[in-house]
């Protein structure tokens, strides 16, 4: 009875062997996949502050639908990317530069621009560098303002020519999603 057991229980041995070694190998598996499963769960998650939001591009394309936030935001890894913009109120220092007046005078003019993003899907997908594109037309803008006023309104009427360079940039800036 003894060997017939002994018989008998070597293969059932060998077979239970052979199934909890298939069984530690699967949970092996599945445990690699739970860890790769969380890095892309958590790779996904975006947090998007209350002063921003996110433009979520599919596979290259957007929608203005396709802006999120604030929150919790998911991004597909691989399919899909997002493009982060700040809403809050910015400022550029312009560094001096020389200008010319009406009268041919020579005037050194340094200045600020404060601005903000008012609509994130057209400064994102209607211009590439919007803080440059900024600075240039504002100093172009300005150029031209000063070009046509004398040196002596220049001194006298700064409340003027504030106005007219940030009229004429938002009509600019409007269209490429920004506010002067």
């Amino acid at each position: 009875d003894e060997g017939t057991i002994r018989v008998l229980g070597e293969p059932l041995a060998d077979e239970m062997q052979e199934r909890i070694g298939y069984l530690t190998e699967e949970r092996g598996l599945y445990r690699k996949m739970t860890v790769i499963d969380q890095l892309l769960f958590f790779a996904a998650i975006k947090i998007v502050t209350q002063y921003e939001r996110i433009l979520i591009f599919t596979l290259g394309r957007t929608s203005p639908e396709e802006i999120k936030g604030p929150g919790w935001v998911f991004v597909v890894p691989l399919v899909q990317r997002g493009v982060k913009v700040d809403l809050r109120e910015q400022f550029i220092e312009v560094p001096s530069q020389t200008n010319i007046t009406k009268d041919n005078a020579p005037i050194n003019i340094d200045f600020l621009i404060y601005w903000r993003i008012a609509d994130p899907y057209r400064s994102v997908v209607e211009v590439q560098d919007f803080n440059g594109a900024l600075q240039n037309i504002a100093t172009t803008t300005l150029r031209a303002v000063i070009g046509d006023i004398l040196l002596d309104d220049v001194l006298s009427k700064r409340e003027q020519i504030n106005e007219v360079p940030r009229v004429k940039m938002d009509e600019v800036t409007e269209r490429r999603g920004g506010k002067v």
